[in-house]
């Protein structure tokens, strides 16, 4: 995404969470709480007193947590496929897939397969999941797994005025326009939701001139 974003026109910062790229030695409790915690602690330290928020999938939570935390500072937040504030439980069935997915790159290119629409380049979905092996460590894959599944704040954020805008791909099957019309659209009164064509879960990989060119129209308004 980032070669389409405008930096004379935004400051971006892309935090990498405990467990995570740069951060992947990085201990931690592995929750969507303690990462709020630190993009705060980030802020701090680029001295931003007041900002914008984005997260796709698990960090959909964590910027929701910062608007709990700091809610003078937030501007506007933006998710992409995102964990609702209730939390995405996983049916008893599927949830071994997913478990497993922390140690087992097979199981990540399902979940990929899965979540893009099953309409992806084999190529592309093996190289992501492989990717993805070595950028997550398994340990805070599933300990986020665990934390995205039972963190629920709906009632805590619900009713919040900050202007909120939530990103769908039309291929996604688990984050789709219709449980963010029951969740997302629910808990923002100022809240905005936009379908992205021929996309999934990846938005920011699978269109990311689309996404940034609505990032940006809505940052800037």
């Amino acid at each position: 995404l980032w070669p389409y974003l405008d930096g004379s026109r935004f400051t971006y910062a892309f935090m990498d969470a405990r467990g995570f790229g740069r951060s992947l030695d990085v201990a931690g409790t592995y929750t969507t709480d303690e990462i709020a915690s630190d993009v705060l602690t980030l802020a701090d330290s680029m001295g931003w007193q007041e900002f914008s928020l984005i997260g796709h999938s698990l960090g959909g939570q964590p910027i929701q947590q910062v608007l709990l935390k700091a809610p003078q500072r937030v501007r506007r937040i933006v998710g992409l496929s995102p964990v609702p504030a209730g939390g995405m439980p996983i049916p008893d069935s599927d949830f071994p897939l997913f478990a497993e997915a922390a140690h087992k790159v097979d199981n990540r290119r399902i979940v990929i397969d899965m979540t893009t629409g099953n309409r992806l380049s084999p190529h592309w979905v093996t190289a992501f999941a492989e990717s993805s092996m070595k950028e997550v460590g398994p340990v805070a894959f599933r300990s986020y797994l665990d934390s995205f599944r039972t963190t629920d704040f709906a009632d805590r954020v619900s009713g919040a005025q900050v202007p909120a805008l939530v990103v769908v791909g039309e291929h996604d099957p688990a984050v789709t326009a219709e449980s963010m019309q029951e969740t997302w659209m629910k808990h923002y009164p100022n809240g905005r939701l936009a379908v992205v064509g021929n996309a999934g879960h990846y938005p920011m990989v699978e269109t990311p001139v689309a996404l940034a060119t609505l990032l940006e129209e809505f940052l800037s308004q």
